[in-house]
């Protein structure tokens, strides 16, 4: 396509060529609550981290057993799945490792982004953020052989430094662009009703529950920064650090090769095969996950006098300290809540009784201004909607000028 959206696809190998090592040669703040808790350090040892970041970003645990060929995936991709549909559904692309021949042409419009065999070629490079891709080509056509999921699908995206959609990766940040149920409802494996249930999901949202229970209430996904010192890492706490959510993720929904085993759960455990690829490699995801830091708030983009009054209504009027306590602005490691602590609740079904606790974890703050919407069903779009949400259900009293100042306060973490 031109730049102005027409068609110009020409001959797509005029400016699509692969060599044998899969390169394109042409064409295409503030501080927390104020229990003087020291912050964590990220994971020191730089070898497990960097392990870890190939893992997050690279490592599917064998679930192309799933995807290609339970799903089959790879036959829509190679049939259906343009450049243009991909970016649609929220798929992003790594503009690092583009060729400066693919940028100039994709900048000069002369990518053909309405043909599927574009998208094989950046499968190709290892470019679509949380895809692993065979590819061959055969004759003068390349072939998608299988596909498999990494855990950068759901928790990176790109800064769109190149084109929206393109751009340097930024690890640990939710991709609320994402439409997985949709992607998914693509699959010529399910059936009718299976396919409207995922195409129902919307655009940064995912069951992790729906394939155990049979029940369909998807929870926006989560950022994976700023998870360094606290060991309930999900909204409702289960496990005691991030391995036991990599194992339950890995097997039980990406569908990695591995076992994955909890008593609390209404299907306790989940064995994919005798061979064990999940295992080895958890030790090394936890840790380049907490070396994950909070993006900053940016600046200029929050009204730091109107800040500080918020922090005062933070630590008093809003008391929203007896829960996001601390430097870390949670109590999680100390406790979890029951379900009417949460402001989603009561819902049908009730996230918390679909997971192994049964309760709520007190989501950290850090980093809240890049993530909306809000609360684990996404019900509140921006920070001043959590204010005045939680203003009316707990009779704070906030006056509209107080839910703006705790906002910019929130803005400001």
């Amino acid at each position: 396509m031109t730049s102005n959206g027409h068609r110009n696809l020409g001959d797509p190998m005029r400016y699509l060529t692969w060599s044998a090592s899969a390169t394109l040669a042409a064409a295409l703040v503030a501080c927390g609550g104020s229990s003087g808790e020291a912050a964590p350090e990220a994971p020191s040892d730089s070898k497990l981290v960097e392990e870890g970041r190939q893992t997050f970003r690279y490592e599917t645990f064998g679930d192309e057993a799933k995807w290609t060929d339970k799903l089959r995936m790879h036959e829509v991709v190679t049939t259906t799945v343009t450049p243009a549909l991909a970016f649609d559904v929220g798929l992003k692309v790594d503009a690092d490792v583009l060729p400066d021949s693919l940028k100039q042409a994709l900048a000069a419009g002369k990518v053909p982004l309405d043909d599927p065999q574009t998208t094989l070629a950046l499968l190709q490079l290892d470019a679509v953020v949380g895809l692993k891709a065979r590819v061959e080509k055969e004759g003068a056509v390349l072939k998608l052989r299988s596909l498999g999921v990494t855990c950068a699908l759901c928790h990176s995206t790109v800064d769109n430094s190149f084109a929206p959609g393109i751009g340097k990766r930024l690890d640990g940040w939710a991709n609320r662009d994402l439409d997985v149920g949709k992607i998914v409802s693509l699959s010529p494996a399910l059936d009718a009703a299976t396919q409207a249930v995922f195409a129902s999901w919307g655009k940064g949202k995912y069951d992790a529950r729906f394939n155990i229970d049979g029940n369909s209430k998807p929870a926006v996904i989560p950022p994976a920064y700023g998870l360094a010192g606290i060991h309930k890492i999900t909204f409702t706490g289960d496990g005691d650090d991030i391995a036991y959510w990599n194992r339950y993720v890995a097997v039980t929904q990406m569908g990695g090769l591995g076992s994955f085993f909890d008593p609390r759960m209404p299907t306790a455990t989940t064995i994919n095969s005798t061979v064990d690829l999940v295992s080895p490699k958890l030790a090394g995801l936890q840790a380049y996950q907490l070396s994950l830091a909070a993006p900053a708030a940016p600046a200029g983009s929050f009204d730091a006098i109107a800040a500080g009054r918020g922090k005062l209504l933070f630590e008093g009027k809003a008391q929203c300290i007896a829960c996001h306590s601390g430097s870390l602005f949670t109590d999680a490691n100390a406790r979890l809540h029951g379900p009417d602590a949460s402001m989603a609740e009561p819902e049908t079904p009730s996230h918390a009784g679909r997971s192994a606790t049964r309760m709520y974890r007190t989501t950290p703050l850090k980093g809240a201004w890049q993530h909306a919407p809000y609360f684990h069903d996404g019900s509140a779009a921006t920070l001043e909607d959590v204010g005045a949400t939680y203003n009316a259900r707990r009779n704070l009293g906030l006056t509209p000028s107080d839910i703006k100042d705790l906002a910019q306060y929130l803005k400001s973490l």
